[in-house]
């Protein structure tokens, strides 16, 4: 079988992988294959790239380069030609069910109106897209929404918790204690963030058996990423808080803003709800720097697809500079108040 790939110009879909591995044919073949290819090519909702057929169809939905596959067999060509009906395969990417629901019935809208063609450019030959739902083939709302919810709550509390307790030492004016003590700001600050690290990761102990019983979830492949990516995210999450509060000494302020960040953002931007490329362009770059967009992309493909460290490294690494950055801002706004000895 040969494989090519397809991007999705709707926002809808992100990218679809197909095939097309050729040998030598006639003419005729070559127009069955070619005619077939120009009828995905011309729809608005894919966009074909090249796959390499030496690669695995599913490495393109694990790695989260494609939401579906659709693989073309290298005799396509010819049974059409002869008049045989002919069977592609399309694998689709089911852990989003609604856009699992769309590419279907996409796929199956193409093969139709491509065996519907006029009398003069009829053939003999039918195609029957065979279409097969990964991860999810139960199109379940629960397995889509489950880490979401999940991610939601690791989003919100931790950080709040931490954003009051910080601004309550404002507040009370008991951080003066912290400023003329020997206590230096950056050691404060990782007791504090230490804390609330330590409350995200009982939060997730207890919603992950929620997520096990109730969700009907479980872990897809190595779960190592995902509690490398649990420690980072509390670490993340704590420290946005922690800066929120060492900025804003109002505990109600303080708590809007981590309302604003670690709920609304995350809530409307990360993918939690809609995928991101449903996001209008205007926006879309904001989701770039929303930490739990990174977040859930790792605990879907944990619980959904199984792609392990080769298809979340890189989101690991990001969740890590971001953390460290709302750490280095809580430093130095505090390092700046301190008194020096």
């Amino acid at each position: 079988m040969g494989r090519s790939s397809t991007r999705s110009d709707s926002p809808a879909l992100k990218r679809i992988r197909s095939g097309t591995g050729s040998t030598r044919a006639s003419a005729s073949v070559r127009q069955s294959r070619t005619t077939w290819v120009i009828s995905l090519r011309a729809s608005i909702s894919f966009h074909i790239e090249p796959w390499p057929v030496a690669r695995r169809p599913e490495e393109a939905l694990t790695s989260g380069v494609a939401r579906a596959v659709l693989i073309v067999p290298t005799h396509f060509g010819r049974d059409v030609a002869r008049g045989v009906d002919t069977v592609v395969q399309f694998l689709v990417d089911a852990s989003d069910a609604n856009t699992a629901k769309l590419a279907a019935g996409y796929a199956d809208q193409i093969t139709r109106a491509y065996n519907q063609r006029p009398p003069a450019a009829q053939r003999p030959g039918s195609v029957q897209a065979a279409v097969r739902l990964w991860y999810n083939p139960g199109l379940s709302s629960k397995k889509f929404y489950g880490p979401g919810i999940f991610v939601l709550g690791l989003s919100m509390f931790p950080p709040l918790l931490a954003a009051l307790a910080m601004a309550r030492e404002s507040e009370q004016k008991t951080i003066l204690q912290v400023y003329v003590s020997s206590v230096s700001a950056h050691e404060f600050l990782l007791g504090k963030i230490a804390a609330f690290t330590l409350v995200a990761l009982a939060e997730c102990l207890v919603m992950l058996v929620v997520l096990f019983t109730y969700f009907g979830l479980g872990f897809a492949g190595d779960p190592t990423p995902f509690i490398v990516a649990t420690i980072l995210y509390a670490f993340c999450v704590a420290s946005f808080g922690t800066m929120v509060g060492a900025t804003i000494p109002s505990q109600v302020a303080a708590m809007q803003v981590v309302a604003l960040g670690g709920f609304l953002l995350v809530f409307l931007l990360s993918g939690l709800i809609f995928p991101v490329e449903n996001i209008p362009a205007g926006l879309r770059w904001v989701s770039n720097v929303i930490w739990g967009r990174y977040y859930i992309e790792i605990v879907r493909d944990t619980l959904l697809q199984g792609g392990g460290w080769p298809a979340v490294w890189l989101k690991l690494v990001i969740i890590a500079i971001i953390g460290t950055l709302f750490f280095a801002m809580a430093w130095f706004r505090m390092r700046r108040m301190q008194l020096e000895t």
